[in-house]
């Protein structure tokens, strides 16, 4: 499959920032492609697709109907019998059924139930089940259902849409860690390779000893090894990254090297995911589309209990057709040409249709349970996010003060190492916890920006970004 860079899609970005050395992909135009092309977002507009295509097939079951029965024999020169019969159909909403139809039959050997006047027998009609499949049977069951599934195709869209939205949203953050993270021991790395290269000239001038330069270069090593793993889990975040980056055509993108993230997205979330009001879900609670997917399947198995109770009724089917031989206007058919028949069935223990209610019922005592458990479930998830990013918040105020004061105490160490009153040992211990606090400062902000992408998906609001 052909491979394009994401380099010539941001070409009109590369334009208004000539200037700059590398082009930023910002988290709004990254979401604006995943949600534009990724293939399991259209994926996702299959399952409403389907659903219609299953409504249109439910309704074709109160389509109307045309039937034509032609049957003749004829054998040895005998005309047996010649038998016709058309009839057109109407099914309606509950248990009834119109009927028009034709007959005409002939022949020497034709039962004599089946005789019609020459010119053939016109009847026009009513089926009516007066019992059981009257209110409600399998064909209104399966219209009303299809409705429901259409309901809840687009409810399952939304959440596939916003779970698969929040896993490229946590992409892009761990990319945008692991970038600060590699230009944090890219800037170490420098520092160390310049101290190295001054305390060596020092060393030549007789004003520090031989064995700084050790001290220093060990040092630089160390620098060196961490840089290089700090690269390799930036370049593994991008290609997972690039998972998410397609085009028209189902065709996938790669990350060029000059393309880099936005740093202000971690300052920038709330603006990002409009996370500013966390109160949003108290006022909607109810309209969460997983309660709702839930209210829609609870929907479903009551027009199944709805069915298992009809089919405990008996089976009463009625017919009544008046019956003409010609049709020069409504007043040729009269009540005293007609047929009729009445059909009744009656099970006597019903043990299989009262298993089956007990079924449907138990199955609407599961979907409760569910959407009760579902109800606090989410209430504490809610709840436990709000408070991780209270947390957050509020280890990112200490972190940032305690990475201004590491970075006081190494220059102050410098000083004094330049005044003769320091060492290159104290200096290099105090740069590292200086790094472990910035590392850990870039790691809290990522874990807050997560956390809101977190809150945001348990609203199930990340496919209206």
């Amino acid at each position: 499959m052909k491979r394009l860079s994401i380099l010539f899609l941001l070409l009109s970005f590369i334009a208004t920032a000539q200037d700059n050395l590398s082009t930023q992909l910002s988290l709004e135009e990254y979401l604006g492609y995943v949600k534009k092309y990724h293939p399991v977002i259209k994926q996702a507009e299959l399952i409403t697709s389907t659903n219609e295509a299953k409504l249109l097939k439910a309704r074709g079951s109160f389509d109307p109907k045309i039937e034509v029965d032609y049957d003749r024999k004829e054998f040895k020169g005998k005309d047996y019998y010649k038998k016709l019969n058309s009839t057109f159909k109407i099914p309606t909403w509950y248990g009834i059924e119109l009927k028009g139809s034709y007959e005409n039959n002939s022949g020497q050997y034709l039962n004599p139930e089946h005789n019609t006047p020459e010119n053939g027998l016109y009847n026009v009609g009513i089926s009516v089940s007066l019992a059981k499949n009257l209110f409600i049977n399998k064909r209104i069951a399966t219209l009303k259902q299809a409705k429901l599934y259409t309901q809840q195709g687009e409810l399952e869209q939304q959440l596939l849409v916003n779970d698969i939205l929040f896993e490229a949203i946590n992409t892009y953050l761990n990319w945008l860690q692991y970038y600060q993270s590699y230009n944090v021991y890219k800037d170490y790395y420098t520092n160390a390779d310049t101290r190295l290269k001054n305390i060596r000239k020092s060393f030549k001038a007789g004003d520090k000893p031989a064995i700084d330069t050790l001290e220093a270069n060990i040092n630089l090593k160390n620098r060196k090894l961490d840089l290089e793993k700090a690269n390799i889990k930036y370049i593994k975040s991008k290609l997972e990254l690039s998972n998410y980056l397609w085009i028209g055509n189902n065709i996938p993108m790669e990350i060029k090297e000059e393309i880099v993230p936005d740093v202000t997205t971690f300052s920038n979330i709330d603006t990002i995911l409009n996370t500013s009001v966390t109160t949003l879900f108290d006022n909607e609670f109810e309209n969460h589309p997983k309660l709702k997917l839930l209210e829609l399947k609870k929907r479903n198995l009551e027009i199944n209990k709805q069915l298992k109770v009809n089919n405990l009724l008996p089976k009463v089917d009625f017919q009544y057709n008046f019956l003409a031989s010609k049709v020069d206007n409504f007043d040729a058919f009269s009540t005293a040409n007609y047929k009729n028949s009445l059909q009744v069935s009656i099970p006597l223990f019903l043990r299989k249709s009262r298993g089956d209610l007990k079924l449907a019922k138990l199955k609407l005592q599961d979907i409760d349970f569910e959407i009760a458990s579902t109800k606090v479930s989410l209430q504490n998830k809610i709840t436990a996010t709000e408070q991780e990013i209270t947390s957050y918040k509020k280890q990112n105020d200490i972190l940032k003060n305690l990475v201004n004061d590491y970075n006081t105490i190494v220059k102050s160490e410098e000083r004094k190492f330049s005044l003769g009153e320091s060492s290159i040992f104290l200096i290099n211990y105090r740069e590292v916890k200086l790094i472990e606090s910035k590392l850990k400062e870039i790691k809290n902000e990522y874990e807050y920006a997560k956390t809101k992408g977190k809150l945001v998906k348990l609203l199930g609001k990340l496919n209206s970004l």
